[in-house]
């Protein structure tokens, strides 16, 4: 049954180290390329520095011996500006990166043997820019490429100084810095990335699997309390709240809400079925006995007590069937209904009922239910009236909680009786409740009235509520979202 949560957990520690391992791989590639950034750079700088030294005895007219060619046994050529080489390091066997190959000085007879594209590359370099006779070039030519000295072969940046000397002309200093401590550098740096970077995903891929474990126990613990409540049908029974103040905490709290309004729902509908039956059990024993009576003898059969409770029976069921369609969700068409109208035609032939109502008090609903609401008001008002009911319906321009043009419609039902009390007006529009024990079923009902009149309000965006009457009677007043 973990297997849900252990898929969520590898999910997530997936997740995780994949984000990781792409952020690890940005930085690491960053912080290479900005390693050999600077030590490029000062690579470059340290070949300058060569390159200047030696261009700063040329310009002071010192003979090529003198020049510091073998200083860190660091390659150094000088080359004129034909592309002649006329100096360089003395253990220079092999060179490549500075445009000219030659690593030995030459006769101005032989320095130029094949070497046209050496010398279009000095020219490139050395013409560049205009100086005076004694004067350093301020701009550097860098460049890569290696050099083999005394046996040793190794990759270097070279950078390329032009300096103007009186008496030998235009003259290009070359000289190199090894790259051995950028590439091992480098290298030491991409071998602790592929070294560490394995390891730390690890550790994340480990402790996010720890965390997501520790998060989702509470909902492991929800998900097995559901599992007893289903097994056991015991909707009294709550999850685990974890103390957390979270997500979990919140679904725990909504879990228990729902809960509890189940129980609420279950334990309503299984004392509607009880009440049902029990309501159901008198007219169906009644007419029984007359009939069982009338069967033996005829001449006692009761016909009009026999309707009477056949009728009392009908209206019952169709109640019933009424409340179990609200309670389903059925939702009331939207017809246009004029409650003025409606009114009159409810009160229409009831003795004591008169009716005050506007032209035009319209809403969107189902006019069968609206007149059975207004039927059963109509009702309750006359069995607890003592002389007079009165009926109105009117525009309210007070907002209300559903839709429409602004406006209200309102209907309400007054009778001069005893009124309501505060402390059950409220329990009246419960199912099955009648608050005068000792009245008959057959003038008190089965307690269903105010209770559908109640569902059809709500179910059409609407209150119904009962307060008393200036005269002390009682008034329910029916308030929908005017169409």
């Amino acid at each position: 049954m973990s297997r849900p949560f252990a898929s969520v957990r590898a999910r997530a520690t997936l997740a995780a180290t994949l984000v990781v391992a792409v952020a690890l791989v940005a930085a690491g590639t960053a912080v290479l390329l900005s390693l050999r950034s600077n030590l490029l750079g000062e690579a470059g700088t340290q070949a300058e520095r060569s390159a200047r030294e030696v261009a700063t005895g040329l310009a002071f007219a010192k003979p090529y011996d003198d020049l510091p060619l073998d200083v860190d046994d660091r390659p150094v050529q000088v080359v004129d500006e034909e592309g002649r080489l006329v100096a360089a390091s003395e253990d220079l066997e092999r060179i490549s990166g500075t445009g000219v190959d030659a690593v030995k000085p030459q006769p101005a007879a032989t320095a130029r043997d094949g070497g046209d594209d050496d010398d279009d590359g000095a020219d490139d370099d050395d013409h560049g820019e205009s100086l005076e006779p004694g004067e350093i070039g301020a701009r550097t030519t860098v460049s890569d490429g290696s050099a083999t000295i005394d046996g040793d072969t190794e990759d270097y940046r070279f950078a390329a100084v032009p300096v103007e000397t009186e008496d030998r002309g235009r003259l290009t200093v070359y000289a190199g810095a090894p790259l051995s401590a950028e590439h091992g550098a480098v290298n030491t740096a991409l071998t602790v990335m592929l070294i560490g970077f394995p390891v730390l995903l690890a550790v994340v891929a480990w402790v996010t699997w720890l965390v997501t474990r520790r998060a989702l126990r509470p909902v492991e613990g929800i998900r097995r309390e559901m599992a007893a409540i289903t097994a056991s049908e015991d909707l009294a029974r709550r999850v685990p709240v974890p103390d957390t103040h979270d997500e979990v905490a919140r679904l725990a709290s909504t879990t228990n809400e729902t809960l509890t309004a189940l129980e609420s729902s279950v334990e309503r509908q299984r004392r509607f079925v009880a009440d049902a039956s029990h309501e159901l059990r008198s007219p169906i024993a009644s007419l029984r006995t007359q009939l069982e009576v009338a069967a033996a003898h005829p001449e006692l059969l009761d016909l009009d007590g026999a309707v009477e409770d056949t009728v009392r029976l009908q209206r019952l069921a169709a109640d019933l069937l009424l409340l179990a369609r609200l309670d389903a969700g059925e939702r009331p068409a939207d017809a246009r209904v004029d409650l003025a109208a409606l009114a009159r035609e409810a009160a229409e032939g009831r003795r004591g009922v008169r009716v005050r109502a506007e032209e035009d008090v319209t809403v969107a609903g189902s006019r069968g239910q609206l007149e059975r609401v207004l039927a059963n008001l109509l009702d309750n008002a006359q069995r607890h009236a003592r002389s007079a009911v009165e009926v109105s319906a009117r525009r309210d321009e007070g907002p209300h909680g559903a839709g429409g043009d602004g406006q209200t419609a309102v209907v309400a039902v007054a009778d001069d009786g005893e009124g309501v009390p505060a402390a059950d007006r409220e329990r009246i529009f419960e199912r099955f409740v009648r608050l005068d024990a000792a009245r008959s079923r057959d003038d008190g009902g089965a307690g269903l009235g105010l209770a559908i009149a109640r569902d059809v309000a709500l179910r059409h965006g609407g209150t119904l509520t009962v307060r008393d009457t200036p005269a002390g009677g009682a008034l329910f007043e029916l308030r929908l979202p005017g169409a």
